[in-house]
């Protein structure tokens, strides 16, 4: 997955969409209490927030699922596809499962609870800037979920998967699995196992491979089903 943070400089530009002024008005508000973090432009349907990425090639853009015109997630599908240097994170509700699996299929590397807390909000678009995935504790929790109960075999069959293709893993492979989990991206990574970065990436890239998933965020959801995450700990600056 192309790391949107990989050109930036020191403010993160951020682009919003979502047709409710009141949403747009909340992120907003969120966004504005870091001051790197910068809104350089705002959406109200699908087909605008594209154009705007165009226009102003921000590192992040976030995304509301339901849009008029062109929804969320076929947005995020031409933003990954034609300015693959944007992240995107997407803003779904609790009754939007099938959304957050499409997005997942389509790239996206973000995603946030409407309802959820602020610092995620900011957590999140500051982890896709920096190239990471980040899945809500809520969202992740519900995926594996929803994927258990549609088809998709029962929970237990679906944890015994997961820890059968972990285990495929080497140690450092699955210590790397669990940070990407954790929505780490590749330097934060290398901080806590003490690496160098480049050799985060080669570790990322060979998970995503031996996982057989195509982007951070898939592999994120492999983790929580096989259980793998690491306690919490607070970042070192």
């Amino acid at each position: 997955m192309s790391g949107a943070g990989a050109d930036r400089g020191g403010t993160t530009r951020v682009i919003v969409a979502d047709d409710e002024p009141m949403i747009r008005a909340g992120v907003r508000a969120v966004l504005a209490t870091d001051p790197g973090i910068e809104i350089v432009a705002e959406a109200a349907d699908g087909r605008e927030a594209v154009a705007l990425v165009h226009a102003h090639r921000p590192h992040v853009a976030v995304l509301d699922v339901r849009m008029p015109n062109v929804n969320g997630i076929d947005a995020a599908a031409e933003i990954r596809r034609t300015r693959p240097a944007t992240g995107v994170v997407m803003l779904t509700t609790f009754g939007e499962d099938d959304y957050i699996l499409r997005a997942l299929g389509c790239g996206a590397a973000g995603f946030l609870i409407k309802s959820g807390e602020p610092e995620e909000l900011l957590a999140g678009v500051r982890a896709v800037a920096e190239g990471a995935a980040y899945l809500s504790p809520k969202v992740a929790a519900r995926v594996v979920a929803h994927l258990a109960s549609t088809g998709a075999g029962t929970l237990a069959g679906r944890r015994d998967s997961a820890r059968e293709r972990v285990a495929g893993l080497t140690p450092r492979e699955r210590e790397v699995l669990s940070h990407l989990g954790s929505g780490l991206s590749n330097g934060q990574i290398a901080r806590r196992l003490h690496l160098v970065e480049g050799t985060v990436k080669a570790h990322v890239s060979s998970v995503l491979a031996r996982l057989g998933v195509d982007n951070r965020a898939a592999a994120a959801v492999v983790a929580h089903e096989a259980g793998v995450l690491p306690p919490p700990q607070p970042e070192q600056r």
